[in-house]
C-alpha cells in the first residue's frame, strides 16, 4: 500500500521547506518519491519540464523526485508501477486547485494499490488575508479541502495577525487541523501526528455519512460524479466532503451556470514565462527587474518571480519575489541560468527586454 499525502500551497508559502522539514524528521527510512507538479512551462525547483510525461531529478536522502506534467493521473499510475513507493508526496502547483489534485488520486486509488492519506495546505500567515481577497477561488479551494492547514512564518507574525488567519481558515474550512506553533519549535513528527489523526476521524466521519446521507445520484445531478474526467471545475464530490454541500464558496456550479467567474482554470488566469539561458547577467539587471515587479504593473501583474543566473563577477545570483517583496542572494551554479515569472496579463514581450535576452 503506497500512502500518498498532498502538500498544497499558494506560491510561496513554504511548501518546499515543510516537505524538507517532513523527509528529515518523519520520513527518514520510506522509499519517498516527491511529484512536483508544476503549472507553467519551467519549474526552478524541479528542473526543466519537458512538454509531457516524467522527469527524475535529483535523489537526496533517499527521494526520488519526479516532476509530472501533461496527463497526471496516467504519468501518476506509471510512477506507482515504476517505483514501489512506500509513499509519495504530491507537490502542486502554486495556482492549482486542491480538489483537482485529489480527483486525480482517487481516479487512481481504483486501480492502485494507493490510499489518498493527509491533505495538507502551507498557508503563508503574513500574507494569507492579502491573497484570499486577491486570489480568491484558487486560494480558498486550497483551504476548504485541506485535513491540515499548517501556517508558516507565525515566527514573524503578530499574535493578532496570526489570529486573524486562524480564524478566515476555520470560517473557510471549520473541520481542518491549523497547525501555528513556529516550525523552529515543533518536531515534523508532532506535525504529521495531527496529519495521520486528522486522516482517521476524517475516515469515521466519511463512514457517518455514507451511513446516514447517502446521495442518490440521479441523472439530474449536476455535481460531477458523471462528468469526464476532464470536466474538472464540476467535480464536487459529495461523499468526500460532506462539509462543503453547497456553502456559498462552493464551485460546483449547480447554482451558477450563469456565473463563468466560478470556473477559472489556473491557466486562463495566471501565465507563466520562463526561460533557460547561459545569458551572464548584471546584478543591477536583475536587481531593477524585481523592484519593477514589486512597485509597477508595467510587466503584468507578477505574483512570483525566481531564479538563479550566473553574474558579471563569476558568482550566480539567486533571486526570489513573493507578493511585492523580493531577495537576491549568492548561490551555488546551476547546470544553466533559469528563471521564472508567473502572474496575471504577463508582457512576454517587455519581459525578455527587461531580462536583456
Amino acid at each position: 500500500m503506497t500512502k500518498i499525502d498532498i502538500i498544497s500551497g499558494f506560491l510561496g508559502a513554504g511548501k518546499t521547506t515543510f516537505i524538507k522539514k517532513m523527509l528529515e524528521d518523519v520520513f527518514k527510512g520510506e522509499k519517498i518519491v516527491l511529484i512536483e507538479n508544476e503549472f507553467g512551462e519551467i519549474g526552478i525547483d524541479g528542473g526543466f519540464l519537458k512538454d509531457s510525461g516524467i522527469e527524475i531529478s535529483e535523489m537526496n536522502s533517499g527521494c526520488i523526485c519526479c516532476s509530472l506534467v501533461g496527463d497526471f493521473g496516467k504519468n501518476l499510475r506509471e510512477v506507482i508501477e515504476r517505483f514501489h513507493p512506500d509513499r509519495i508526496l504530491i507537490e502542486p502547483s502554486g495556482v492549482g486547485k486542491l480538489s483537482d489534485v485529489m480527483k486525480s488520486v482517487q481516479d487512481v486509488e481504483e486501480e492502485q494499490d494507493v490510499k489518498l492519506n493527509g491533505r495538507i495546505t502551507v498557508v503563508n500567515t503574513l500574507k494569507a488575508t492579502k491573497q484570499m481577497k486577491a486570489f480568491g477561488e484558487f486560494f480558498n479551494n486550497q483551504i476548504e479541502y485541506a485535513t491540515v492547514v499548517v501556517l508558516s512564518r507565525t515566527q514573524n507574525a503578530k499574535p493578532e495577525q496570526t489570529e486573524v488567519v486562524v480564524k478566515a481558515v476555520q470560517e473557510k474550512n471549520p473541520e481542518a487541523a491549523i497547525i501555528t506553533t513556529p516550525w523552529d519549535e515543533i518536531d515534523g513528527k508532532q506535525i504529521y501526528k495531527v496529519i495521520e489523526e486528522k486522516k482517521s476521524l476524517e475516515e469515521e466521519l466519511m463512514e457517518e455519512h455514507h451511513h446516514d446521507h447517502h446521495h442518490d445520484h440521479d441523472e439530474e445531478c449536476c455535481c460531477g460524479h458523471d462528468h469526464d474526467h476532464h470536466d474538472h471545475d464540476h467535480d464536487h464530490d459529495h461523499d468526500h466532503h460532506h462539509h462543503h454541500e453547497h456553502d456559498e464558496n462552493c464551485t460546483c456550479g449547480c447554482h451558477d451556470h450563469d456565473h463563468d467567474h466560478h470556473h477559472h482554470h489556473a491557466d486562463e488566469v495566471f501565465t507563466s514565462w520562463g526561460t533557460e539561458t547561459p545569458h551572464v547577467f548584471k546584478k543591477e539587471t536583475i536587481e531593477n527587474a524585481m523592484k519593477a515587479f514589486c512597485e509597477t504593473e508595467d510587466y503584468g501583474v507578477i505574483l512570483r518571480a525566481k531564479g538563479m543566473v550566473p553574474s558579471e563577477d563569476g558568482t550566480w545570483i539567486y533571486f526570489d519575489m513573493v507578493d511585492g517583496e523580493y531577495e537576491l542572494r549568492t548561490g551555488e551554479p546551476d547546470y544553466t541560468g533559469r528563471l521564472c515569472v508567473i502572474g496575471t496579463n504577463v508582457e512576454e514581450e517587455k519581459l525578455k527586454t527587461l531580462f536583456g535576452i
